[in-house]
């Protein structure tokens, strides 16, 4: 079960290696021998495979010694390293451990997903090819790895330890800050992302204070004394950048899912989401790219300016302060109020509904789209990692109405879980509830410019709205307009 969730990286003695050390290091004795002793075991597992420490790999050699002569059929373990985490546990807990759904429910819960039915849903909708061979090993090859006694390294270490503390006593009294706190702040190595697969853990540490220790040691402090929600996820935070923002120092540290600012001795936490590449907010305009991409451009066609992978200052051309951003590589970025800059797409009212939904880079009408709707769609109450408009409606709206469109925008949460939200564009932005990017229909109560008040809705291309609870309906180029009693409840379908 370890070997399946651990991430699909690296090669399978080690990804084996590392699962039976995880496993040996949750054991507990006669307390695991019991219904709830095993399952507080198989949650310690699940966490610490998630998110695998990478001290994980330092001193791997007796569990490396103690393979089996089979190891597991890749094929499996290649396509389950494509799901989201939570959802690769939820197939493995499923399809593997066999486990019915309920319980498969409630193990996600102590792994602190807030909603796990879609995570299971999604998990039964993914197909994988069958292992050419069972994954099953032997109980007596299992036995605990059984390392060699440390007393006389430790010995070593330590005399060694106290000789080399007199000459670092400097170094040794500073760091004693942040790890008192239970919290070491490590930085990748330059080139790690041209070695391997791209991933947020590849990302170095960047800015002229990238090397300052002292300033890195407030930053892992002020984030280990944070209030328990927002701490780190793990003893282990990264650093991805330090360095000076409009004249303040501002430090970058992430934990798993968790992404920490500090600047000026105040501390703010979010949800980073998985994407690889979504660059990440530095205050002022600028943002942090990912190493591998270089070539931001501007929405004139120019290059934006970068510096040690720092974009220079570019804003929203909104009132808001929320809308499209600039063009990275095939898609178009936008600040929508997180972390991280959200990728936004478009599709048009004579799209279809059901298409694949592949990024691209947005043109001119599009990203004059995104600037109305960034404005009228409230400001998302959690990170967003991507959305998308599906500008299902377009034209006049009646009794002396002005042209208006009616979209339909999915935002994808940095941590996991979607929305649909439709709005109203037009004269007047009005949001009109959830909505369904698959089955878009949506409608609300409308005071024209007459001022009489009609019930409007609007579905997708091949669909027709039907409204309950309305007086002469009349439906006309997939607009339905009609009468009643304003604020009155309508029950709203499309057929």
């Amino acid at each position: 079960m370890a070997y399946f969730v651990l991430p699909g990286r690296g090669k399978r003695v080690y990804r084996l290696a590392i699962a039976r050390r995880i496993v040996d290091s949750t054991a507990r004795g006669t307390r695991d021998r019991s219904a709830a002793g095993h399952a507080r075991r198989r949650t310690r597992v699940l966490r610490r495979a998630l998110r695998p420490s990478r001290r994980l790999q330092i001193g791997l050699g007796p569990w490396l010694r103690a393979l089996p002569a089979r190891l597991p059929d890749p094929a499996l373990t290649a396509a389950l390293s494509r799901l989201d985490p939570h959802v690769r546990v939820a197939y493995v807990l499923r399809n593997v451990e066999g486990m019915p759904r309920y319980a498969v429910r409630d193990q996600l819960i102590e792994l602190r997903v807030r909603d796990p039915w879609p995570v299971i849903r999604a998990a039964e909708a993914v197909e994988v090819p069958e292992p050419r061979r069972a994954d099953r090993f032997e109980p007596e090859l299992l036995r605990p790895v059984r390392t060699r006694s440390v007393l006389p390294l430790a010995a070593a270490v330590f005399l060694t330890a106290a000789l080399v503390g007199a000459l670092l006593l400097t170094e040794r009294e500073g760091a004693r800050e942040a790890s008192a706190r239970g919290l070491g702040l490590v930085a990748a190595a330059p080139d790690a992302w041209t070695r391997g697969a791209r991933s947020l853990d590849v990302w170095p540490a960047r800015g002229e204070l990238a090397g300052d220790r002292a300033f890195g040691r407030r930053a892992a402090a002020a984030w280990a004394a944070a209030p328990e929600a927002r701490r780190p996820e793990s003893g282990v935070a990264q650093l991805l950048y330090a360095g000076q923002v409009d004249g303040a120092p501002l430090a970058v540290m992430r934990s798993g899912g968790r992404l920490a600012r500090y600047a000026s001795g105040r501390l703010d936490v979010a949800a980073i989401g998985a994407d690889p590449s979504a660059p990440i907010a530095l205050g002022g305009g600028r943002y942090l790219l990912a190493p591998w991409d270089v070539r931001p451009e501007t929405f004139a066609g120019g290059r934006l300016a970068t510096s040690g992978g720092v974009t220079a200052p570019v804003r929203p051309g909104t009132g808001c302060g929320r809308g499209p951003l600039f063009h990275l590589g095939p898609r178009t970025v936008g600040d929508l109020g997180g972390p991280r800059a959200a990728v936004l797409g478009y599709r048009g009212p004579d799209r279809r509904p059901g298409g694949p939904d592949r990024p691209a880079v947005l043109g001119r009408s599009a990203r004059s789209f995104w600037k109305k709707l960034a404005c009228a769609v409230p400001a998302p109450s959690r990170p967003v990692s991507a959305a998308t408009a599906f500008d299902f409606w377009s034209g006049t709206l009646p009794h002396g109405g002005k042209r208006a469109d009616w979209t339909c925008t999915r935002l994808a949460y940095a941590d996991g879980g979607a929305a649909a939200f439709a709005t109203l564009l037009g004269a007047q932005n009005l949001a009109t509830g959830a909505c369904d990017v698959g089955r878009p229909v949506s409608g609300t109560w409308w005071r024209a410019p007459s001022d009489g008040w009609y019930y409007l809705a609007a579905a997708g291309r091949g669909l027709v709205p039907h409204a309950e609870g309305v007086r002469r309906p009349v439906t006309r180029d997939r607009l339905l307009v009609a009468g009643g009693t304003p604020g009155a409840p309508v029950t709203l379908t499309a057929r």
